[in-house]
């Protein structure tokens, strides 16, 4: 069973809408409050080497791109921290701190308490005119796919290429890009912490249509081989860049790096170059 599964599971628990996009949204007088939550484990989400600064940083850039996915703009930013070791506390605060400051939200406050393993989960609240929101659904048949920045580059980092740590370690994600995308007019938008082909396959839940993409037109990790730079970019996690839909002549929008890597389809299917594109990416998973 894997992360996906266990989804829909909550969806026959509480209403499924709630479970489409990568924040809650919460009506709040004339604005729209965008509210999300991650949990990060020293196993799985730490790579070795990671220092307790980056490790507060990532735990805050995580949650914010899911903010920034939404159009939203960030707004405060809490922390709870299982802590193994309590000399590790300053440093993964000051990084926590650090990575608000650097994208225009601020620590309020959180959680501590003692854990075997380091685990932090941060909540993010994002706030947005209502009809600037965007949301996973809404994408529409003839609309560009495109993303923002270059992907693939965390999981080069992981399988060694050094020149790429920084983007595994520190990731930057896109709250300017993604409001300035809102006030353009895209009309579907999530981030893509777990690699773009799983990406793609969730703006297929929740939408009527399809996506066809060209690995050709991929922006791709610098200085990793064509081939490989091309399955990191499909398959590789934990870049936080944005997948988006724009219908034509929105992109290029002002002041983003963006690159038009297809285009929405009728058929509900996702494709690429012509064929099924496997849905496989960064999965928690559970045996039995």
């Amino acid at each position: 069973m894997d992360e996906r599964g266990l989804h829909r599971l909550i969806g026959t628990i509480i209403a499924p809408e709630h479970l489409e996009d990568d924040c809650a949204v919460v009506p709040c007088a004339d604005r729209l409050m965008v509210v999300s939550t991650d949990m990060l484990h020293e196993t799985t989400d730490f790579p070795a080497g990671m220092t307790d600064w980056q490790a507060g940083w990532m735990a805050v850039a995580v949650t914010l791109s899911d903010v920034a996915s939404m159009g939203a703009a960030p707004g405060q930013v809490l922390l709870a921290v299982g802590l193994d070791r309590p000399e590790r506390l300053r440093g993964i605060m000051e990084g926590a701190r650090d990575c608000c400051a650097a994208f225009g939200a601020e620590l309020v406050g959180g959680d501590l308490d003692a854990h075997s393993e380091l685990t932090l989960v941060s909540t993010g609240i994002g706030w947005v005119e209502p009809g600037y929101l965007v949301r996973r659904r809404g994408a529409r048949p003839g609309d560009a796919v495109a993303v923002t920045g270059r992907l693939g580059e965390a999981q080069a980092a992981l399988n060694g290429w050094e020149q790429h740590r920084r983007e595994l370690l520190e990731p930057q994600p896109r709250v300017r890009e993604g409001q300035a995308l809102a006030r353009a007019g895209v009309s579907a938008m999530m981030d893509i912490s777990d690699g773009l082909a799983l990406s793609l396959y969730d703006l297929l839940a929740v939408n009527d249509c399809g996506f066809a993409i060209d690995t050709a037109r991929l922006p791709l990790p610098a200085g990793v081989p064509v081939e490989e730079g091309r399955l990191l970019a499909l398959y590789g996690g934990g870049d936080f860049e944005l997948l988006f839909c724009a219908p034509q002549g929105v992109v290029p929008v002002a002041g983003v790096e963006a690159h038009v890597i297809g285009e929405v389809i009728d058929e509900r299917v996702v494709l690429a170059d012509g064929e099924p594109l496997e849905p496989r990416g960064y999965l928690h998973e559970w045996s039995g």
